[in-house]
């Protein structure tokens, strides 16, 4: 079967669950066509990133003046279909943080898609993130009738759910894929009632990079390292974080903490470190590849992810599956795969004395309560996130067999 991929950004650094469903979707035998809007100029350095930039069409790697003349030939072929997505573009401005211009952008770059999956002979497009993506797909499908499919993540789209019009896009959709039950219950919230049996769950997976069997804990040292890896942004708590980090510091906690990525956010943590002089305690590695991310799991003692606002984050499973305990809050989708002191430690959001106590009961826990919970947390990613057994549900759902 022929598809299309459409995505924002493709390769990216943090996209790298992208690629493994991809890619594990051709080893089942789909003929996959990569479409992005950006991507081609990226920063890149992870060489299977490199080989798929280059499997990649950019939709505005010529311009957005260069999409005006596709818009008028399909306007002439197709104006009945055109009109019909111009309405929807209209539609999907009610309510938006932004005005019917962009929403026509999105209909340009509709326009492009409809191009690539022409030449493709595309059955079926499917996009992540609902967001301008899938507001591109859902224009593209008014103006060829292909079917499309997306992924929910989370936090941005529920954040937004009228604006973003996700009824809507799942209204003209054939299915839709939410990475957690949690993520499934907020589109509930937003469906009509008719389209809920549209609504699947497909989790995020990890190939046999990170499931090569059954790992160990880092043997015991003195200083224990702690690794956050995400955005340096409000949602993902790195300000408590530090907060919290100086508070176990000050009761004599020996610990260091390594920041893994960048962010709009990184002055205010820069600030932070300088004001409590906690530059030999705190570093900042700003962006790095995914093979950089795993050599820093490997090297940390365990994983700090303090969030406010989440999906599912994939660094988790990673950090599991590479033998690395996870201390993180309970919210989201989290507690679909983490369960407190038993494969993890959890501590409610938000809450910086109970982030310095998480972070304090980790560095007293004993070799061997850490090695139970390494090999529980193990078991639980095998279990729940096996590229391999997710891609085959999402392979279904695109053929229509489920």
């Amino acid at each position: 079967m022929r598809i299309t991929y459409f995505i924002n950004q493709y390769p990216h650094v943090s996209h790298t669950f992208i690629r493994r469903e991809i890619l594990e979707l051709e080893k089942q035998g789909f003929e996959i066509q990569r479409v992005a809007l950006r991507g081609w100029d990226s920063n890149i350095v992870d060489e299977t990133d490199i080989a798929e930039r280059a499997k990649t069409h950019y939709v505005l790697q010529s311009g957005l003046h260069m999409l005006v003349p596709v818009f008028f030939k399909l306007f002439l072929q197709k104006p009945v279909k055109m009109i019909s997505a111009i309405k929807r573009a209209a539609k999907m401005t009610r309510m938006s943080e932004r005005s019917f211009a962009y929403h026509f952008v999105y209909l340009l770059e509709a326009c492009r898609l409809v191009e690539f999956c022409s030449d493709h002979n595309t059955e079926h497009v499917h996009a992540h993130f609902g967001t301008n993506s899938t507001e591109v797909v859902t224009l593209a499908n008014a103006l060829s009738n292909i079917d499309y499919s997306f992924t929910v993540h989370g936090p941005e789209e529920f954040d937004k759910p009228l604006s973003l019009h996700l009824n809507e896009k799942i209204k003209h959709s054939k299915f839709v894929a939410a990475i957690s039950s949690f993520g499934r219950s907020q589109l509930y919230r937003w469906a009509e009632l008719a389209d809920w049996k549209k609504i699947k769950i497909v989790h995020c997976g990890l190939d046999d990079a990170f499931l090569q069997g059954q790992p160990t804990a880092k043997a015991s040292s003195g200083t224990k390292q702690l690794l956050c890896i995400g955005r340096l942004c409000e949602q993902k708590g790195q300000l408590l974080l530090l907060e919290s980090v100086k508070a176990a510091l000050d009761c004599g906690t020996d610990i260091k903490l390594v920041l893994a990525g960048d962010g709009d956010m990184r002055p205010d943590v820069e600030s932070f470190i300088s004001q409590h002089r906690l530059a030999d305690k705190v570093k900042i590695t700003g962006w790095i590849s995914s093979d950089e991310v795993k050599q820093h799991i490997i090297e940390s003692d365990a994983m700090v992810l303090p969030s406010f606002a989440e999906g599912l984050p994939v660094a988790i499973m990673e950090a599991m599956a590479l033998g690395r305990p996870v201390i993180t809050t309970y919210i989201a989708g989290i507690p679909e795969l983490l369960t407190n002191k038993e494969n993890s430690l959890l501590f409610p959001a938000g809450d910086i004395n109970a982030t310095k106590d998480a972070i304090i009961a980790f560095t007293q826990m004993s070799d061997g309560e850490v090695e139970a919970m390494v090999a529980k947390a193990y078991s639980s990613v095998v279990h729940q996130h096996n590229i391999v057994t997710e891609a085959s549900k999402l392979a279904s759902f695109i053929r229509g067999e489920v």
